[in-house]
């Protein structure tokens, strides 16, 4: 063993660990770092304590353990044992411990000093799954402030070394180069004229019948891995084994694609990209590599998933080849061109920039820092999930003022998805827990395809289903609970209230309580129940109502019975546009689904003068009358915002008057009690509400209705969101004024339109003493002739300004 290439790096890895807190190791794909290389820190004995080795994947965590514990003889929980969620196999003399990464997150918020740990390795790291950025930005903060004494060992094939460095300045980089063998890349664009299954097949055979030795084919999904597999069954010779590999298959199908192929027959083993890391797949000389990958991609405005088929990164790529250079010179089939290889990005996003970050913001609450930027991350998560992820959070009735509630602190205990971890501590009694830890087993790990009843999935004993489901009941400190299918409907609207819904149509399409819509196929049984609740949503690529992947038929009556905290009471008033009236009704609603309607008796004045707020809230300011001084007003304010910024202006923008209605059109609102009525209600008096008594006097001051000209008229400002103020005055008027007038402490000048005698424009200037000395001559000449019964003299800036014509001046 001691040859493998990782073995070149030990001494200089080992001096780190010794010296440094956090180590990187490079090491390409096969170099033994995760399957003999824990094993060898463990013999040299200069860690003290326990070795923790993180793996991102159960399968891989598995499949590790197995590995190391054969290489001492043993049985995995002997020296070597595992934990992962609902399987642990671990002994009183473990020594190291694989664990995925939401196990050490337990294993931290349980016990922040991690006692008796002296070495964590997240291997793997490349992979830059949530939980992992978690993990590290925790143990960076165990290190800073419990524990100077824990060291960590960071490995990966493709470590993002520029981004490391940034956040971990001191850490060694330790390489090792590896003892790949040279591996020839080819690049092959699937055929047009073939679906993408029959494609990949028909290029996976051809590889086969040119080449030798078995094959490690990456597909983008399970879907894709089982519609392939069918079609190579039909091209390929009785020598080759077709071998799935995904995380949801038994052990035993696992460990069959993991070994070799039985003497004189080669395998062809079909993956998602759970194998481009972690798991040595023995005998593989060729990779065929559509370049594909799923992943999930949350939006905050929906709170929904969607899965998105997209091209792997360059680092995946170098990764998946590298799987053919293990044993022998090797050939890597990229069904790709060149050049759309080369596009490709380099890194893979990291998880915290598109996931949801609900458990994340709970986990941070439980270890004491509601503020994200307290901790260590490679990349910040991002603001707008962060507000989903607290907004779900107190819904659930997890957040109070910022912090866990004592609900939230129970819900957060248990280490659950938030939603699952919500259901689990409503449940009242031992029947309840046990329903709803089948339920949230069941949801961790949904059925693949077929029906989408989630009460037949309920009915099965599937095993994994069985354990989870026990494990769960054992944290509630639960037993001898039966499982009650009556009780899903309680259980589940404790966790999804967003998601009950009602049907909207004969087609399979429904309306969620949140106001999004979903479908279910048209053919699916369950289109017959108008009332589901639909734990479990994909949002599609095409349309724009969400694919239903799990529901269960609710009696709705019964449900409002059982949780009668789920329906919102609320007093409306409506317009009726066509009598200018009011009209009440009392609504009852689980989120935006109506349940009932009924009118209500003749309403208080308070009542109605809430009803008209929320109406307008819903139409809009301009069922509103603006004259034009309302107009005028609203846009002096938002001028004086603007041009005096040391004052505090209110805004009045839409959304900041629709948001106030209360403080400023409230208190103008006495007798208003029909359309009619508020059609006559003064909005400029309305908007004065918004205004304390200094900052009145002070827009009058400087920001007047009207300027006095010299001739003493009072002329109105026209004011403008966009352009400068204008004063429309008769050129006359303005004689013996030398420059322009201003406003707003004088730095704003006014736009002068100046008029003829007959109203008509002349001249626009922002410079008044420029016109009178400049173009002024001009205008002086043509209006003698046109109207030579006024005034029009050679200076005008010294001359007196007049209001009427040569014979009464």
């Amino acid at each position: 063993m001691s040859s493998l290439p990782v073995a070149a790096v030990l001494p200089e890895l080992l001096a780190a660990l010794q010296h440094a807190p956090q180590v990187l190791l490079n090491a390409p794909t096969g170099a033994g770092k995760s399957t003999w290389l824990p094993l060898q820190i463990l013999k040299a004995g200069s860690v003290p304590g326990k070795i923790i080795l993180l793996e991102p994947r159960r399968l891989a965590a598995r499949n590790v353990a197995q590995r190391l514990a054969e290489l001492l003889n043993e049985k995995p929980g002997e020296t070597v044992g595992y934990r992962m969620r609902a399987e642990t196999c671990v002994g009183p003399g473990t020594r190291l411990e694989v664990v995925t990464e939401g196990i050490l997150t337990r294993m931290l918020q349980n016990d922040p000093e991690l006692s008796g740990v002296g070495l964590v390795i997240l291997d793997e790291f490349h992979e830059r799954s949530l939980q992992a950025d978690l993990a590290l930005a925790l143990l960076l903060d165990v290190q800073q402030g419990l524990r100077d004494d824990l060291t960590l060992l960071i490995m990966s094939a493709t470590l993002d070394n520029a981004r490391l460095k940034q956040r971990l300045p001191d850490a060694p980089v330790i390489t090792s180069e590896g003892r790949a063998y040279p591996v020839e890349r080819r690049y092959q664009p699937l055929s047009t004229q073939h679906r993408f299954d029959e494609a990949v097949a028909i290029a996976a055979a051809e590889l086969l019948r040119h080449e030798s030795g078995s094959m490690l084919l990456f597909l983008p999904g399970v879907g894709e891995i089982q519609r392939v597999q069918e079609q190579l069954s039909g091209r390929t010779g009785t020598d080759v084994i077709l071998c799935p590999l995904y995380g949801a298959l038994p052990l035993s199908e696992q460990r069959k694609a993991i070994l070799p192929a039985p003497a004189g027959q080669r395998k062809v083993v079909l993956a998602t990209n759970i194998a481009e890391t972690s798991l040595t797949i023995e005998g593989i000389r060729l990779v065929v590599d559509t370049a594909q990958e799923r992943v999930a991609n949350y939006d905050p405005r929906t709170g929904l998933t969607k899965l998105l088929t997209q091209r792997t990164s360059q680092a995946s790529m170098t990764q998946r080849a590298g799987r053919a250079g293990r044993l022998e010179p090797g050939l890597c089939l990229h069904l790709i061109s060149a050049e759309q290889a080369e596009r490709a990005t380099a890194q893979t996003p990291p998880e915290i920039l598109q996931s949801d970050l609900s458990g994340l913001v709970m986990e941070l609450l439980q270890w004491g820092c509601p503020e994200p930027d307290r901790l260590t991350w490679l990349d910040t998560p991002p603001a707008v999930n962060l507000a989903a992820a607290r907004q779900l959070l107190t819904q659930l009735g997890a957040l109070e003022a910022g912090r866990l509630s004592l609900k939230g602190q129970k819900m957060a205990a248990l280490g659950n998805d938030p939603r699952l971890a919500a259901m689990l501590v409503a449940a009242r009694n031992a029947d309840e827990i046990a329903t709803a830890a089948k339920l949230a087993a069941i949801l961790e790990e949904p059925p693949r395809g077929g029906a989408s009843d989630l009460a037949n999935a309920f009915s099965r004993h599937q095993p994994n289903w069985q354990q989870r489901a026990k494990q769960l009941c054992q944290r509630l400190k639960s037993h001898g609970g039966m499982a009650d299918s009556n009780e899903i409907p309680r259980l589940l609207a404790q966790a999804f209230p967003d998601r009950i819904a009602r049907r909207r149509g004969l087609d399979g399409r429904y309306q969620l309580a949140n106001g999004m819509g979903a479908m279910l196929d048209r053919e699916d049984a369950l289109t017959r129940h108008e009332w589901l609740i639909a734990p479990l949503l994909l949002q599609g690529n095409q349309s724009p109502d969400a694919r239903i992947l799990q529901a269960i038929a609710v009696d709705i009556d019964a449900l409002t019975r059982a949780c009668p905290s789920l329906v919102e009471q609320s007093d409306t008033i409506e317009w009726d546009e066509a009598q200018g009236t009011l009209k009440a009704f009392r609504r009852n609603q689980i989120g935006r689904l109506t349940l009932s309607v009924r009118p209500l008796a003749k309403p208080s004045e308070e009542e109605l003068h809430q009803a008209i707020l929320n109406g307008l809230r819903d139409k809009g300011l301009g069922a509103l009358n603006w004259t034009p001084e309302a107009e005028q007003y609203r846009l002096r304010l938002h001028c004086a915002a603007r041009w005096l910024p040391q004052f505090a202006w209110p805004s009045v923008s839409d959304e900041a008057l629709l948001a106030s209605l209360e403080a400023w059109l409230l208190p103008q609102m006495a007798g208003v009690h029909s359309l009619r009525a508020l059609k006559a209600l003064d909005v400029k008096a309305a908007l004065q509400n918004l205004l304390d008594w200094s900052l009145r006097q002070r827009l009058d001051s400087e920001l007047p209705t009207h300027y006095t000209v010299p001739t003493g008229s009072r002329i109105a400002i026209r004011y403008h969101e966009d352009n400068p103020p204008a004063l429309a005055v008769r050129m006359q008027e303005m004689f013996g004024e030398a420059i322009t007038p201003s406003i707003a402490e004088g730095r704003i000048p006014l736009v002068l339109e100046l008029l003829s005698p007959a109203h008509r424009p002349l001249q626009i200037t922002r410079d008044l003493g420029a016109f009178w000395a400049g173009s002024y001559r001009e205008v002086q000449k043509e209006m003698k002739g046109r109207y030579p019964k006024h005034v029009w003299p050679d200076d005008p800036a010294n001359t007196a300004p007049t209001r009427r014509t040569k014979k009464y001046s």
